[in-house]
């Protein structure tokens, strides 16, 4: 998921009981709550790094309890820096009653089993979506998916802002009438947002089998069907983008799956909805070879490699050649997030997570790339991917 909906949930943790139980609890679940996105920062080695890296370590269940540890870690030095600060104050006003400078208790075992339920709810939340996580890493490389939820779900926005608003405008209110104010409010908001999250993945995992369920009813294609995905669009739970797989083909089409309203059904053009396979180029087996080939393919389980030839990246020049030498570009795009919503008017190239490298002379990698960042191949063998 995106980093907002991560936030607002380890907020939703730290207020659902566990700041009753130490200091700190709600910041600590916040900070590990998106913590495991820290791993975007390969991204400054480019973009293929950042693919290679994404939903790492940082996301496994062997990296989750360091991914705790190290935010524990990070309250603990803010908290002694706090106490060193606050015993400063407290020798120059002597007279302050110590009870008004006493903070709150720190049950640091209570901030680790919070900052872990975070980190957790991590991964948990990432697997929702049509991304994938490979949270057995690195004792099992597999990328798992539960494609019930877009990767930014506006349902979800509601339900925690809510949860966190709600307490706060209630406060309000019961200072204009003078009543006292309460600690900790809003545990039960908390978890009627977490339980409310709870729910609608259900919601939307009881749909998306009712939707596999009327794909293997109805004869979608003409050929023979190998595999099927069905990908979950933001909002409405029961719209979804189905991905058939032939011998020779890629079929898409629209599921529909509110039995109750007049559009429910299948909805596919077998003119505009195929993509034929491509065939093998000499260029397209170099492409799989290179550094981007290796990553894009062990992560895109939709992935489809296609040698456009001369069609030059936008905003990237091709090389430069001497006129006995060629060159063709391979782009790779994966049918997962090929939504008619995220396409751009300027070709395949700028879909979402698609990749390119430009091949000289069938053979030669010239200079790969994600979307609109360019990266420059790097030097030997870069090893197989994470």
């Amino acid at each position: 998921m995106e980093p907002l909906t991560h936030f607002l949930t380890g907020a939703c943790i730290g207020r659902a009981g566990f700041n009753r139980k130490t200091a700190y609890a709600t910041v600590a679940a916040v900070l590990a709550a998106e913590a495991a996105d820290l791993d975007v920062f390969w991204g400054f080695a480019g973009p293929v790094e950042e693919l290679k890296h994404h939903r790492g370590i940082t996301h496994t269940f062997v990296g989750a309890p360091v991914v705790a540890g190290v935010v524990v870690g990070a309250v603990w030095l803010f908290h002694r820096w706090r106490v060193r600060r606050g015993n400063k104050s407290a020798n120059r006003r002597p007279s302050e009653p110590a009870a008004q400078r006493r903070s709150p208790p720190v049950r640091w075992g209570w901030l680790y089993l919070t900052t872990l339920v975070a980190a957790f709810s991590h991964i948990l939340l990432d697997w929702t979506n049509n991304y994938g996580v490979r949270p057995f890493y690195p004792f099992n490389p597999r990328w798992y998916a539960g494609s019930i939820l877009f990767i930014a779900e506006p349902v979800m926005w509601a339900l925690l802002l809510v949860a966190l608003l709600m307490p706060w405008l209630l406060g309000l209110a019961d200072s204009e009438i003078g009543v006292r104010r309460q600690p900790f409010r809003g545990r039960g908001w908390a978890i009627f947002a977490l339980a409310g999250m709870a729910a609608l993945g259900v919601w939307r995992w009881a749909e998306r089998s009712k939707g596999l369920e009327m794909i293997t009813q109805t004869q979608v294609a003409t050929a023979p069907v190998t595999r099927v995905a069905l990908e979950p669009y933001p909002v409405n739970p029961y719209h979804w983008h189905a991905i058939l797989e032939t011998p020779h083909y890629y079929q898409t089409a629209e599921v529909y799956t509110n039995a109750a309203s007049p559009a429910a059904g299948i909805v596919t053009d077998r003119t505009s909805d195929i993509l034929y396979k491509p065939k093998d180029t000499p260029a397209m087996e170099a492409a799989k070879r290179t550094f981007l080939g290796r990553v894009y393919l062990d992560w895109g389980r939709w992935a489809v490699v296609r040698d456009v030839g001369r069609e030059a990246v936008p905003g990237f020049p091709p090389p430069v050649l001497p006129p006995s030498r060629t060159w063709t570009t391979v782009l790779f795009n994966d049918l997962r997030f090929d939504y008619s919503f995220l396409s751009r008017p300027d070709g395949q190239t700028r879909k979402p997570l698609s990749g390119w490298v430009y091949i000289v002379d069938g053979h030669e990698e010239a200079t790969e790339g994600m979307g609109s960042r360019g990266q420059e191949p790097p030097g030997g063998d870069a090893g197989d991917p994470q």
